[in-house]
């Protein structure tokens, strides 16, 4: 094993750690509430936001400890925003990472209400980390701004709305900003704010988030096309009848996008003084099959 794999081994098991104590409350009259936030919370996927944060925080010059609550906090809602997505009113999908999605499990009200908790949780994680208040402060308005109208929540408007619109790159650039793209810059961000980083180290988070985050969605789009449902552990062409990357460009152009801004994202880490694993995280990324 790689000293890059053995980083993020330890990233994703710190992440498993964390994740695994949350909603497990004793004695608990909303039983089945907690059972369906912690089976899609604990359904695996790469941790790729937690390992952000950590890794950001690490090399900012800070303990990569501290940061293991703040991106646990952005994996809930990350979470609660894959079980609002798979719901029947949005994508109406049966699986998620190889197993029945949320609502297929609990119902959809339920459903509902367990992405409504993990991110009420999320919030409560945050506040509770252990950091100064600034920093949880910050911290704090990270996640709001990314998480809502101007960001993720934002985003899954423009993606609703782009099923009856004409393909327009612009149009998909901001969808990808906001949809996929904030909740990475998200994790960059509040791992530097952990290790009261510099403002230009905040600046190169930001462009590496960009980058990173144009390519892992593009990259998706791709694998929607040619990816294995069984490694993906969903369906693939389920994005055939929306404004995508792929359906704008091709899959060879995408293909060549997808190493472009990977480039660009690895170019913007010069300020810290340990990029490697950042840089090894990136092009790990554009080589993934799900």
């Amino acid at each position: 094993m790689s000293e890059f794999q053995e980083q993020l081994q330890r990233y994703v098991d710190a992440a498993e750690r964390f994740l695994n104590q949350q909603f497990v409350w004793e004695p608990a009259p909303q039983k089945t509430l907690l059972e369906s936030m912690r089976y899609s919370l604990l359904a695996g996927g790469k941790r790729l936001r937690p390992v952000l944060t950590m890794e950001f925080c690490r090399a900012a010059g800070g303990d990569w400890q501290k940061a293991v609550s703040f991106g646990c906090a952005l994996e809930m809602i990350h979470t609660y925003s894959l079980i609002h997505d798979d719901l029947p009113c949005m994508d109406n999908d049966d699986f998620r990472r190889g197993r029945p999605t949320n609502h297929k499990v609990y119902g959809e009200a339920m459903a509902v209400l367990a992405g409504d908790a993990l991110l009420t949780a999320a919030f409560e994680t945050a506040a509770a980390a252990d950091a100064a208040p600034a920093v949880i402060a910050k911290n704090v308005a990270i996640l709001a701004g990314c998480a809502g109208a101007r960001g993720m929540v934002g985003g899954q408007v423009l993606d609703l709305e782009g099923e009856t619109r004409p393909l327009e790159a612009d149009y998909i650039h901001q969808l990808q900003q906001m949809k996929t793209g904030a909740l990475l810059r998200a994790a960059c961000l509040m791992g530097v704010t952990t290790a009261g980083g510099s403002p230009e180290m905040i600046q190169a988070a930001t462009e590496y988030a960009d980058g990173v985050g144009l390519a892992f969605q593009i990259r998706d789009d791709i694998l929607d096309v040619i990816g294995d449902a069984e490694k993906l552990g969903k369906a693939t062409g389920m994005d055939e009848h929306k404004n995508t990357f792929v359906r704008l460009y091709g899959v060879d152009r995408c293909q060549k996008m997808v190493e472009e801004e990977t480039e660009r994202a690895v170019a913007a880490l010069s300020v810290f003084p340990t990029p490697e694993f950042l840089r090894d995280l990136a092009h790990w990324l554009v080589r993934r099959d799900h």
